[in-house]
């Protein structure tokens, strides 16, 4: 019989806070046309003629400020999922990145080292976007068919939906909230509009109330209306009343127009309209990483402050709780008994 193993694939993280080393992994990140949907030209002009001329000193910066003596949040978060779920489960375990080291090549590589033929490989993105599941399986499709024809591989596809996701989010989110708070903000990761567009093949997405539908043709490729769904689904489950939610998107990049509405901006407002207390989580993330340690736990809650509010509290992704790792433990079992019915 096959042997079978466990791939967890994860954004990626520069090798270090160099310069050099962000550059290159902001080129290899930004190219990708999953993420700027862009002509190679166009994409090429923008990105090394443009983004990479400033952005990677200021994002080195920045990553500086959320360095662990480990290395990168993201990798040593993910590394550490690696290490819980390897003792819960009687297959290998590797990691791989989007971009950058491990990378998917590296993981599948090192899997099939260990005799493995057979691989469930887990994009650790709970909601579908082109930016995040697509690319991922793209590309590891693309790395199976040149240099490793001979392996099979299972994927696991987004969880938003998935009572166990959505209890372990919940639970994760009950245990963290403070006692007084005005407003929970859901903060997920914007995508340009146009991608809403370019991955619903039934064409039935408006952007508008399709998303507030119970059932529409579009929703396995909404990206918008899974993130809603998350929250919707999780705020029943805490019990909290619709007005003291919030959902916003963040982390734009760009002049074209994204997903509705912007985190920045609602961060801005919001103490004009009494809410003064906020707490806020990133359900679009399964594992700290620069936009939640940085982005929003620090330029967001000086944005928040300084337009007037009086307490900012954000709460950790779900990182390597161990409520998430048996979360993926039972997502990747559903994958791995699903070999012997092929």
């Amino acid at each position: 019989m096959a042997k079978k193993g466990i791939l967890l694939i994860n954004l990626g993280s520069p090798r270090s806070t160099a310069v050099e080393d962000v550059k290159e992994y902001l080129d290899e990140f930004l190219m990708d046309e999953k993420v700027i949907d862009y002509r190679w030209i166009f994409r090429a002009l923008l990105v090394q003629g443009i983004i990479l001329k400033t952005r990677p000193a200021k994002s080195a910066e920045a990553y500086k400020t959320v360095w662990t003596e480990e290395g990168s949040p993201l990798i040593v978060i993910t590394k550490k999922v690696q290490q819980k779920l390897q003792k819960r489960v009687n297959v290998p375990v590797e990691i791989g990145m989007r971009y950058a080291e491990p990378s998917i090549e590296t993981g599948i590589r090192n899997l099939i080292e260990k005799g493995v033929s057979e691989i469930v490989l887990f994009p650790l993105y709970p909601q579908y976007a082109m930016s995040t599941t697509e690319t991922v399986i793209e590309k590891a499709e693309e790395i199976r068919k040149k240099k490793f024809p001979d392996i099979k591989i299972n994927y696991i596809q987004p969880f938003y939906h998935r009572e166990l996701y959505t209890d372990c989010l919940a639970e994760s989110i009950r245990e963290k909230l403070p006692e007084n708070f005005d407003a929970l903000l859901f903060s997920y990761h914007g995508v340009p509009e146009r991608h809403i567009y370019k991955t619903d093949p039934t064409k039935t997405c408006n952007l508008n109330d399709c998303c507030s539908r119970e059932t529409n043709p579009s929703h396995p490729f909404c990206y918008r209306h899974q993130c809603f769904n998350t929250t919707e689904t999780v705020i029943k489950k805490l019990e909290l009343p619709k007005d003291k939610v919030i959902v916003s998107f963040q982390s734009r990049l760009g002049k074209d127009k994204w997903i509705e509405p912007y985190t920045d901006h609602t961060l801005e407002t919001i103490p004009a309209k009494g809410i003064k207390k906020l707490v806020i989580v990133c359900p679009a993330f399964v594992s700290d990483c620069l936009e939640t340690l940085e982005e929003i736990s620090v330029e967001g809650k000086e944005q928040f402050l300084q337009a007037g509010g009086e307490s900012f509290t954000y709460l950790s992704c779900l990182n390597d709780e161990d409520r998430w790792i048996e979360v993926i433990r039972t997502l990747c079992e559903e994958k791995l008994n699903q070999f012997y019915l092929v």
